[in-house]
């Protein structure tokens, strides 16, 4: 692995994102003698779910659990390749002949690459309801990166809430390093239990990954910590000053509420598509996830020929299964290349195939039992919605019964989407409300047309490339 200066390179690929699907596809493709650039605007390979993985600040690996430090082997594979690593670097542009434009260190370059795997994987999904944008409020993810990278814990009190695997985690991670939880609110809505059970057969095909669940929840329960279901509505609240000091919860009709200085919240997460869509690949609603995703073959290839996606960017299924679908990708991408023969490709894809097939059958079990409650979805009138313009839901609704039909019409009757994250944190649920007020179906509001630069940059920058 080599890390140097990529003006004027050309490469047979490019590979955006150093997560499971990054960093998979960077080892593989580099075993075929692929000339591969693989880059990543953090500092640090890993991704998410291995943030920080090559110096794991915690001493006490008990923490974040086995699964984390799995991610040292992938590592390992990346850095034994050869390939060009670039950290620090963001893709701000894509041009029509895969030529990437990008900012590292302070300046603007170009890579060009003969085909294109975009792992960027995904996002937490946005968890809007009355008080989330008050300090003290964070999602259970930004808790994970400080834990991962800085060995850092939120003060307390600390309550958690929302739904999916990831808050029993982050549950088990704090507890493991010490950090008194004083509950955690489940907010999965009671009728997903019964619509899930309709997916049991295919979910029993991937125990391991079942009994890596119950085992969360016993440890949540011997660990004594309050584990409150049911909970069916949220608002954090501030007594003094801006930070969080209080989180209201109604169950069964009644209203609850706790002391809280960090309120840590989630309901799953999603694809991130925001490099997706500035490409203009087709993509579908994923009604199982209440999403978009890119619209992909098996082999990660997407509407457009010769560009590829794989991992969680592609659709949510997992670490291990992004993994895998890294390799695919690259598989295919030198069959297209011929650096291997078609019976070759087949032969090596074989296995990948068979190991994907368990990590993919659990998905529609986890999906349905875990969608977010409609509050979540289609917030309340006085809820903020794109914080960067500070848009309500009712605003939303305003514009909905005045004819806004879609999220890039709602920038002209009010702003949302044009702040700083360009519509990362509220452009699903701009969809949603605008959607389930005008009686469309989501497919058909869509999202926001997502134009480059993708990134901030600045006017030095975009000078580079001119020059």
């Amino acid at each position: 692995m080599s890390d140097h200066d990529t003006t004027q390179n050309r490469y047979d690929l490019a590979i955006i994102g150093s997560g499971p699907a990054g960093m998979a596809a960077a080892a593989e493709a580099g075993r075929l003698g692929l000339h591969t650039a693989l880059l990543d605007e953090q500092e640090e390979a890993g991704g998410q779910i291995y943030r920080a993985i090559g110096r794991a600040p915690l001493a006490d690996e008990g923490v974040l659990g086995a699964d984390y430090y799995q991610g040292r082997v992938l590592l390992e594979a990346m850095q034994a390749a050869a390939i060009d690593y670039l950290p620090g670097t963001t893709v701000w542009g894509v041009d029509e002949d895969l030529t990437l434009n990008v900012s590292r260190r302070g300046r603007s370059q170009q890579v060009h690459a003969r085909r294109l795997l975009v792992a960027t994987g995904a996002q937490e999904r946005p968890v809007p309801f009355p008080g989330w944008t008050l300090p003290g409020v964070m999602t259970c993810g930004a808790a994970q990166v400080l834990l991962k990278s800085s060995a850092m814990v939120p003060p307390t009190p600390l309550v958690l809430a929302g739904s999916g695997p990831l808050l029993l985690l982050v549950a088990s991670q704090l507890t493991h390093a010490g950090v008194p939880i004083d509950a955690v609110l489940d907010t999965t809505p009671r009728d997903n239990y019964r619509r899930a059970v309709r997916h049991s057969i295919g979910a029993l095909r991937n125990p391991k990954l079942l009994f890596k669940g119950v085992g969360l929840l016993r440890a949540l329960k011997r660990s004594g910590i309050p584990h409150i279901t049911g909970v069916e509505e949220l608002r954090a609240e501030s007594e003094q000053g801006d930070q969080v000091s209080k989180v209201h919860y109604r169950r069964k009709g009644i209203e609850h509420q706790l002391d809280c200085r960090t309120l840590l919240v989630h309901q799953g997460v999603v694809p991130n598509v925001q490099l997706t869509r500035a490409l203009e690949l087709e993509h579908d609603w994923n009604a199982h996830q209440q999403c978009w995703a890119p619209r992909v073959d098996a082999w990660g290839e997407t509407s457009r020929a010769g560009i590829f996606v794989a991992g969680d960017s592609s659709g949510i299924a997992g670490a291990q299964a992004a993994e895998e679908a890294g390799r695919l990708s690259v598989l295919q991408i030198a069959r297209q290349l011929e650096r291997l023969e078609e019976a070759e490709r087949d032969k090596r894809s074989a296995p990948i195939f068979r190991r994907l097939s368990p990590q993919h059958v659990i998905r529609p079990f986890l999906d349905v039992l875990y969608q977010p409650a409609r509050s979540f979805q289609v917030p309340e009138d006085d809820t903020i919605v794109c914080r960067c313009e500070e848009v309500t839901a009712g605003e939303l609704r305003q514009i909905a019964d005045a004819g806004c039909r879609g999220p890039n019409q709602a920038k002209a009757f009010c702003r949302a989407g044009m702040g700083p994250c360009q519509g990362r944190l509220c452009g699903l649920t701009v969809s949603q409300i605008l959607a389930d007020r005008s009686g469309l179906p989501i497919d058909a509001v869509g999202y926001y047309h997502i134009r480059p630069p993708i990134k901030p940059l600045t006017l030095g920058e975009l000078a580079d490339i001119a020059e």
